[in-house]
């Protein structure tokens, strides 16, 4: 991994109205690498990611794109970077073929390496096969790798993706995951914002937890699921009637807050065991203790690390309870 910054901010700002859509946001991004931004809608993803792409202008602060101000330096942060936004950016009535080699010749390539290059990247992106036909007659996911496509005609040096799997399908999300862990194996560094938990998980080395326009909690996903305890507490209860009680039991064993899950039968709680593995089993085991002393069957038991739904759950509950 390269100890060169991709990305560093300090303090960024940006103000619609009475609105602080991002409230002082301080990044440090390694080059090489995929650095997840994961926050609920609104806030402040897509903002940040619009700034440091030169696109909206920061109200305050600084923010450098592999040293460039994206301010005073615009044009040099432009010619290193990509944007794959939430929406498509190919036109719909062209064909997969006829975007790219278009693209690619505002790009600056000549006809022939333009083809050349759009059919390069059709057939790594699985698309030979709908190259002929227009981009409005494409499933969800074939827009969303077209639109991966478009933003590395030219491979940047950075490249910056935008919740590039809303509204997907399983599979396709998949088939999209493959393709940034593609475009990072051949030195692009990528910054992913995202609302998908999982994805965070599956790609990034490190995320930024962003609500209401800051930073929340930063770090590898370890060490962001070691910053709410060590593990998680997953039980199953014979008789969904007694999920009261079990609430009530575990919250008073483990100090802490239980999720109650879809399944009527289902809690899940996290265990802080001073940050280890031995006391959070020590814990998990008292209150198992406890459950079946107040005579509640427990048909399934696991201890786990905590995901990062938990962690995210945990840390803007945290926050919301500082405020």
């Amino acid at each position: 991994m390269s100890t060169e910054l991709a990305i560093e901010t300090t303090g960024l700002v940006k103000v619609f109205g009475e609105n602080r859509a991002v409230d002082g946001i301080d990044l440090a991004v390694p080059a090489g690498t995929v650095y997840g931004v994961l926050g609920p809608n609104g806030a402040g993803k897509t903002t940040a990611v619009r700034m440091l792409a030169t696109l909206l202008r920061p109200d305050a602060g600084q923010a450098r794109v592999f040293g460039h101000d994206v301010v005073r330096d615009a044009d040099a942060v432009r010619s290193r970077v990509s944007l794959t936004g939430q929406y498509a950016s190919v036109d719909e009535d062209l064909t997969g073929t006829e975007n790219l080699v278009l693209l690619a010749r505002l790009l600056g390539h000549g006809k022939p390496a333009a083809r050349a290059r759009a059919a390069q990247l059709l057939e790594a992106f699985g698309l030979s096969e709908a190259a002929g036909r227009q981009v409005k007659n494409y499933s969800g996911g074939m827009r969303r790798r077209i639109d991966i496509a478009a933003s590395i005609l030219n491979t940047p040096d950075l490249l910056f993706l935008d919740e590039p799997t809303t509204g997907l399908d399983p599979r396709s999300r998949n088939q999209v995951w493959d393709i940034v862990r593609a475009v990072v194996a051949q030195g692009t560094t990528v910054m992913l914002t995202t609302q998908y938990l999982d994805e965070a998980d599956q790609l990034a080395s490190r995320i930024a937890v962003i609500d209401h326009g800051r930073v929340i909690a930063e770090g590898t996903k370890g060490e962001l699921k070691a910053s709410v305890g060590a593990g998680s507490v997953h039980l199953r209860l014979r008789d969904p009637a007694q999920r009261p009680e079990a609430e009530r039991v575990l919250a008073l064993v483990l100090d802490a807050t239980v999720q109650l899950d879809h399944d009527p039968v289902a809690l899940t709680a996290t265990v802080g065991g001073h940050g280890t593995e031995k006391g959070a089993a020590e814990q998990a085991a008292r209150a198992l203790a406890e459950l079946a002393r107040a005579g509640i069957h427990v048909d399934n038991f696991a201890l786990g690390q905590p995901s990062l739904d938990e962690v995210f759950l945990a840390l803007t509950d945290r926050k919301g309870a500082a405020a």
